[in-house]
């Protein structure tokens, strides 16, 4: 019994450090590379076989397939000038008003969301919103923030918005219409919300003038192809979505189709294109793969279970808040990747006397896993998408002033989300 207790301390102890390393980034090294290495420390420790961690990387195929499609899209879009033709007419369309735009950005945050998902938003989304900033002569950051916040915000008005409510929900996803009438009101609440929080704390950059007169430049034949992928993928994952398919092959297929029709268009070969794709994220993501796993096999799992049980068995709406607000906070200390593969065993494990789980709890569990990740800049993998983006342009958003900002933001539309979805019952 000692040896099982020093192995699952010394678990939970590697997975605290290599997360600690990816919120922090000590000496400025990518998530990566301390995700990378809590994972190979696991297996050197020997408290994880090679098997089993390689079985962990293999269970995120799914996720690096879908981000493989949104990366090759977004990285197309951006060198066959798409973003920046787009950026053009949403600058012209604001007609110098910085509030305007602030809208527009909004708008068009709330749909890519939805019907590309929240990944999409951070990788695809936000240089064009640099783009769009940049011709309006307007102060970048109010409006990329848009960017991080909405990804999470509208993550649960479908099940594709989020790769994480597949995860939660797992083969009990509920039919569309059924799916509808339980998160409208609260992704409604929780989009709201955060609008306004983000606009109030945004009010003094947002006096400043921008640019009226922005010309349009034209967009040569690999952008009309560019736009035409992005919008044949959000059919495609539709679709998939609506037949219950894993959506990382189509997306996948999709960014390589649309690759290659627009690099033969242009006789070009595919290396530098290549070589701008941040790939860094997919090890990121399968070290995050291994460390869940390994904190699995120390039983944490099973004791969520048994605590959540306890707690239905006193209150079903009280163990939903419950749920809602602490795994909320979860995500931030542990990213909502991991959270969410936790939530999903545990949800799956809880000895219920019937089955599936009430929905009251799933539905808390995955308002938390979406929303929740709004408060600190490694809580999602949106999130952290939309820091190496904004990396690639220069720019820097520190933990501590994302933290600030995520505070006034994230605990009013958590709230209000989990009512609008709760009360209901």
């Amino acid at each position: 019994m000692s040896m099982l207790t020093d192995g699952a301390a010394a678990t939970w102890g590697i997975a605290a450090l290599a997360t600690g390393g990816v919120i922090l980034r000590p000496w400025r090294l990518p998530e990566a590379i301390w995700a990378a290495a809590g994972a190979v420390a696991l297996v050197g420790f020997g408290l994880l076989t090679a098997s089993d961690a390689l079985a962990a990387i293999g269970k995120g195929t799914d996720v690096y397939l879908f981000l493989i499609g949104m990366m090759l899209l977004a990285e197309l879009a951006r060198t066959e000038g798409l973003f920046d033709w787009a950026a053009a007419i949403a600058a012209r369309q604001a007609r110098g008003s910085a509030s305007r735009l602030f809208g527009l950005t909004y708008v068009v945050g709330i749909i890519v969301t939805v019907f590309l998902s929240n990944d999409a938003t951070a990788v695809v989304l936000t240089p064009a919103v640099y783009a769009v900033a940049r011709a309006a002569g307007a102060a970048p950051l109010p409006y990329l923030l848009i960017c991080a916040f909405i990804a999470n915000a509208a993550s649960f008005v479908l099940p594709i918005s989020n790769p994480a409510n597949l995860v939660v929900f797992g083969s009990q996803m509920p039919p569309l219409l059924t799916w509808l009438s339980w998160f409208a009101l609260p992704s409604a609440l929780a989009i709201g919300a955060t609008f306004v929080a983000l606009r109030l704390t945004q009010a003094k950059a947002l006096r400043a003038p921008i640019a009226t007169a922005v010309p349009v430049p034209a967009l040569p034949p690999g952008g009309h192809m560019a736009a035409w992928g992005l919008g044949v993928t959000a059919v495609v994952l539709l679709l998939a979505s609506a037949f219950g398919l894993d959506l990382g092959l189509p997306t996948a297929l999709a960014g390589l189709f649309t690759t290659a029709a627009v690099l033969l268009h242009r006789r070009a070969a595919p290396w530098g294109l290549l070589r701008r794709i941040s790939w860094e994220v997919l090890p990121l993501v399968a070290g995050l793969f291994v460390l869940v796993e390994g904190l699995d096999r120390t039983g944490v799992v099973h004791l969520l279970a048994a605590t959540l049980q306890d707690a239905m068995a006193r209150s079903v709406g009280g163990a939903a808040w419950g749920t809602g607000v602490i795994v909320a906070v979860a995500t931030n200390l542990m990213n909502n990747l991991p959270a969410g593969l936790i939530v999903q065993s545990t949800l799956a494990q809880a000895p219920l006397d019937q089955f599936p789980m009430p929905p009251q709890i799933a539905g808390a569990a995955l308002i938390a896993i979406d929303l929740g990740p709004n408060l600190s800049v490694t809580g999602s993998l949106a999130t952290i998408l939309w820091l190496v983006a904004l990396r690639r342009e220069g720019l820097e958003v520190g933990a501590l002033q994302f933290l600030r900002l995520g505070l006034v933001v994230m605990p009013p539309s958590l709230l209000l989300a989990l009512a609008g979805f709760l009360l209901p019952w």
